[in-house]
């Protein structure tokens, strides 16, 4: 427990008892803050690293793909796909975040309090996320098919999500579910352990405990050790992630998940699974840092302690 009263600790009053439904529903919001918005921000990424998951060969290199969706688009064209980005990863956030402090609160001050703490952030952050991709799942089915197909599937969120529903029901919007859980749930417990455990040691390699710096360098370490964790998630996650975007795009019609799966990875290979690594890493890696200093700090308008690091 972090003692709010240290000097340096956290500049302003305590507004919120710590593990109240206060407390969650504060950690729930900074999530849909941290997430949301990041990850619509990085859409030109996302959009040309999809295409190339998809097919390798449809551009040159990724700042050819801009140059030549924005000579046909506009900015529009770069960003396409923004919508269902947006609200996805916004409830996306809210779990993923919200659900976290529940569930590490709940393994590791309840139900085994004794237990190692690298277990307690590893359980908590897939718990989380299992039930986050619940949320996600529908919107980012939406924006694959949006941003994978030429001509586009969809020109919006609502003809998107219609199209799905009317051939496909509403199953069509969680056909991507167990490969999209097989890309986050490893992700997340990357991000938030490997999080937890970056923040420990620069706190450890600095020699000072957390409590003796002002919540601007607090957060300045969260943005660091979430870059670290952003790394190691690009890497981890990322052969499904080429999965989810090849199942939205080119599942056939009553194909089961795994047979579809087999079918993709005999076209693609292994190497076919590393498709756009560098641009992932670096999205993520930038993606992540700034979640983590975004959510800290609203942590800390709050009145709250920044997150690791005791």
């Amino acid at each position: 427990m972090v003692d709010l009263k240290a000097p340096g600790a956290v500049s302003a009053p305590r507004k919120i008892e710590l593990f109240t439904p206060t407390y969650f529903a504060a950690c729930t919001l900074g999530g849909v803050i941290a997430c949301g918005p990041t990850h619509t921000s990085v859409t030109p990424l996302d959009l040309v690293k999809c295409r190339r998951q998809v097919d390798p060969k449809i551009y040159s290199s990724n700042l050819s793909a801009w140059s030549q969706i924005y000579s046909k688009e506009g900015l529009r064209g770069v960003f396409f796909g923004w919508a269902p980005t947006f609200v996805g990863y916004s409830f996306q956030g809210a779990g993923k975040y919200g659900f976290y402090e529940v569930f590490k609160y709940l393994y590791g001050d309840k139900l085994f309090p004794n237990m190692n703490k690298t277990a307690v952030y590893l359980g908590a952050s897939a718990s989380a996320e299992a039930l986050a991709d619940l949320a996600l799942c529908p919107w980012e089915a939406i924006k694959v098919r949006m941003q994978t197909t030429l001509p586009p599937y969809a020109h919006n969120l609502r003809e998107g999500f219609s199209k799905i529903v009317q051939n496909e029901g509403y199953a069509g919007l969680y056909k991507g579910l167990y490969p999209l859980w097989g890309r986050q749930i490893p992700y997340t417990m990357v991000k938030f352990a490997t999080f937890e455990s970056a923040v420990s040691q620069i706190y450890k390699t600095l020699g000072k405990p957390k409590e003796s710096y002002n919540t601007l360098q607090q957060t300045g370490v969260s943005f660091l050790g979430g870059y670290i964790a952003g790394i190691g998630c690009a890497v981890v996650s990322h052969p499904a992630d080429v999965m989810v975007s090849k199942l939205n795009s080119d599942r056939k019609a009553g194909e089961a998940a795994t047979s579809a799966m087999t079918r993709i990875y005999g076209n693609i290979g292994f190497a076919g699974l590393w498709n756009g690594l560098p641009v992932r890493i670096v999205m993520i890696g930038t993606l992540t840092a700034f979640q983590w200093l975004i959510y800290d700090s609203f942590k800390v308008y709050c009145g709250l302690p920044t997150t690791g690091g005791h």
